[in-house]
């Protein structure tokens, strides 16, 4: 999530989650949709200061920022089990959801450009796959993929190197989830690839 050129950071609720260290989430909450400051929290499977989560009326939103799992792919397992057992309480609870961040998981071989696919690579493993499906099996939906089936070139992170991102050589990591009565209501879901200095790009929802 971010917020675009021009816009008073004073008409946002801004929470910031984090410490020493690269991670960390926020949330911003428009005060012209919550006129009080909304409630902050963090599920009990957050370690590192990777999940942030609100609920403005009737829709739960969760800022999440999965490992990578290089240094401890058990851990980012462990990780993506939390998020499935939270989205699936929320979808028997009957909550509306939207889950959005860095999910460092590309759904699939297609959100891998052809010239970084690799099949033992972290990030592209049959196993982190099918905990991403399982996770969007508790009534979610991609909304990026919904909006644009058809497009092999969706990426969201490029290698910092060899013009990647120029070349749009990369892969597509960063998701917004939603539950399936609010991603019918998406109008667009574009990556801002022109973005920002990070290695990712910025992926905006916008709900009817």
């Amino acid at each position: 999530m971010f917020l675009e050129a021009g816009v008073d950071a004073d008409e946002y609720w801004c929470e910031w989650h984090g410490g020493p260290g690269y991670s960390g989430v926020a949330l911003h909450v428009r005060r012209a949709i919550s006129p009080t400051r909304p409630t902050f929290s963090s599920p009990a499977f957050d370690f590192e200061h990777r999940v942030l989560t609100t609920t403005i009326g009737e829709i739960t939103v969760a800022s999440v920022y999965v490992p990578n799992g290089n240094k401890d792919f058990q851990a980012k397992m462990r990780f993506l089990e939390g998020l499935e057992a939270f989205a699936r309480a929320q979808q028997e609870a009957q909550h509306t959801l939207v889950i959005c961040g860095d999910l460092n998981v590309a759904r699939t071989e297609r959100d891998v450009h052809p010239k970084e696919r690799k099949p033992r690579a972290i990030g592209q493993l049959p196993e982190e796959r099918a905990m991403l499906e399982r996770i969007l099996a508790c009534g979610l939906v991609d909304v990026g993929r919904a909006v644009d089936p058809d497009n092999d070139g969706l990426f969201t992170w490029w290698p910092p190197w060899r013009n990647m991102r120029q070349r749009n050589i990369g892969w597509r990591l960063d998701y917004v989830l939603a539950s399936t009565t609010l991603a019918s209501q998406v109008t667009a879901c574009p990556v801002h690839h022109l973005v920002g200095t990070s290695d990712h790009a910025p992926v905006l929802a916008t709900f009817g």
